[in-house]
């Protein structure tokens, strides 16, 4: 089988159908006749290429944009505890028994 060469435009493309459109990669790939598991290293290439490093930003940015992780972190961690909550409780609680 011969490896197929794709445009970065096509890439790019079908990037942002997961991206920005929320598909999941599995039915883009599945529309576009694209080899499984193909979509999941262009899509992490893309991530990785807006990835920043703090170091590079002036130093009121980079604070800027830690704290924002920081905040969206801390909701992140405030979801899991009170799932944790709901799940770690009495289990027939739930049943219809």
């Amino acid at each position: 089988m011969a490896n197929r060469k794709y445009s970065n435009e096509f890439k790019q493309e079908a990037v942002r159908m997961v991206v920005e459109e929320g598909r999941s990669r599995r039915s883009v790939e599945k529309s576009l006749g694209i080899t499984p598991g193909l979509l999941k290293d262009w899509v992490w290439k893309a991530q990785d290429e807006k990835r920043v490093t703090y170091e590079a930003l002036p130093a009121e940015k980079a604070l800027k944009l830690l704290q924002a992780e920081n905040d969206r972190l801390r909701r992140e961690r405030d979801i899991l505890k009170k799932a944790v909550a709901i799940f770690s409780t009495d289990p027939d609680r739930y049943t219809d028994s």
